[in-house]
């Protein structure tokens, strides 16, 4: 069936604008009903229409939810610190929960509650472009919208809840374990399976914000794309690129598109081999602490991935040599692929899906020291035990505890049973004039990143 267009200045009116009445407000109180056949609202289409419906209306077979701020209130109580999870551009993020009681019909489940900060990076347009996109795009690597609130100046979004998580907290959180090979490269195959997902659509998107901050795990480490606030349609037809303002994050941005505001599927190639090269490495894309040359990740490490003898010394000390080598190389050859400062020459992302699909069962890797971890919860027959080992060793008891009592205990840090602490730890510097940047291309990583620009 063919969808009504609608244009922007109408959706922005129905969600709350003066004299109108917020779609959020209205009695109507069920799932937007799911059509049988549903064609994909692109963004260029809502700018091209003068006729005014809802943004419900607009998105007939998405299966969104609209939720009233009074019930988001409710489940997150009243966002209450202690639900508090994190906080982006967007603005905080707290935890819920959802069932048939708020709602008839509603799937029992935990989520994420994302609002909008009226003073932060992100505005009206990048939560609207969010909407549009992940209220109709549906695949296991993309992260589940399960609804929306648009009350007065309120804008909210809600999530399946990702109990992981970012990949950005879990590859570089103070306290966190390190993250094991076999999951780094299941991490990659799934964000690479988002990415090729949203290039090879009947209408491609270009993700443009691709960073480990933005990919969420599950339970089970299945990476997920979110914030698509700053996606746009692909190019159709004869065209070869979207120009557009340059937007994005530091350290991730292809060179090409800083340079020309060209945008194409390669630009996510690129960044897609950045967080590889996180994922190989365990170093942020940007870190102005390390020597002058180091401190931009691609630029340092690139020529270095062809190397075996090089590529070893730089991989994650914190493997600890725990991964395959095959593995390793065949991922950094993929890596320095994706980084070409000649986009036509990265692979597109189901070729990248290819290369990475055999690799987190490569088992070609090294077995490391058995390690015994001493409980904390300790008996008093285990403290025999303790004191009895260290008698034949013919070691002397001092004050009651054993040698090398209370090592690896990082088992029993809050961190490692799910609790979510608010770290402060060095951001990318996120979404830059396009001046900017291209004096950062020409200068180096130590020039002044400041501003976001509001519109793309």
């Amino acid at each position: 069936m063919t969808m009504t267009k609608i244009s922007w200045r109408s959706l922005v009116m129905s969600c709350g604008g003066k004299g109108e009445t917020p779609v959020a407000a209205k009695p109507a109180k069920q799932v937007v009903a799911k059509q049988p056949s549903f064609q994909r609202i692109s963004v260029t289409d809502l700018s091209n229409s003068v006729l005014s419906e809802d943004l419900s209306n607009s998105l007939a077979g998405s299966n969104l939810h609209v939720f009233t701020l009074v019930e988001l209130k409710v489940i997150t109580q009243s966002f209450s610190s202690s639900n508090f999870l994190g906080e982006g551009g967007f603005g905080p993020v707290h935890k819920g929960f959802i069932d048939d009681k708020l709602r008839p019909g509603l799937k029992a489940q935990p989520v994420a509650v994302k609002l909008l900060d009226l003073e932060g990076l992100q505005g009206h347009r990048e939560w609207l472009t969010e909407v549009i996109f992940l209220g109709q795009l549906r695949h296991p690597h993309l992260v589940k919208l399960i609804g929306y609130c648009c009350e007065d100046e309120h804008r909210l979004l809600v999530y399946e809840y990702m109990p992981r998580g970012s990949l950005e907290n879990q590859l570089f959180r103070r306290y966190s374990v390190s993250l094991p090979w076999s999951t780094r490269m299941k991490i990659a195959l799934g964000a690479a399976k988002g990415l090729a997902f949203l290039h090879e659509a009947e209408k491609p998107v270009i993700y443009r914000d691709f960073k480990a901050s933005n990919i969420l795990l599950d339970s089970d480490y299945t990476a997920k794309l979110s914030d698509f606030g700053l996606a746009k349609d692909g190019p159709e037809g004869d065209d070869t690129h979207v120009s557009t303002r340059v937007m994005g994050t530091q350290g991730y941005a292809a060179p090409e598109y800083i340079m020309t505001g060209h945008l194409t599927a390669a630009s996510d190639v690129y960044s897609f081999g950045v967080v590889l090269l996180e994922l190989l490495t365990g170093r942020r894309s940007v870190e102005k602490s390390r020597p002058h040359r180091e401190q931009n990740l691609a630029e340092w490490a690139r020529p270095q991935l062809k190397d075996s003898r090089k590529l070893s010394r730089i991989m994650d000390p914190r493997l600890e040599g725990q991964y395959s080598e095959l593995g390793a190389q065949k991922a950094a050859a993929l890596a320095y692929q994706c980084l070409s400062h000649r986009p036509k020459l990265r692979p597109t992302m189901s070729t990248v899906v290819k290369t990475l699909e055999p690799l987190k069962d490569f088992d070609d890797i090294p077995i490391g020291p058995f390690v015994y971890t001493v409980p904390t919860d300790q008996s008093d027959s285990h403290k025999e035990n303790v004191k009895e080992g260290e008698a034949q060793k013919g070691l002397k008891k001092e004050n009651g505890h054993g040698h090398g009592h209370g090592r690896h205990h990082h088992h029993n840090h809050p961190l490692h049973h799910g609790h979510r602490h608010r770290l402060k730890s060095p951001k990318p510097q996120t979404i830059y004039s396009e001046t900017s940047l291209q004096q950062n291309l020409r200068h180096g990583v130590n020039s002044p990143m400041h501003h976001r620009l509001q519109t793309a």
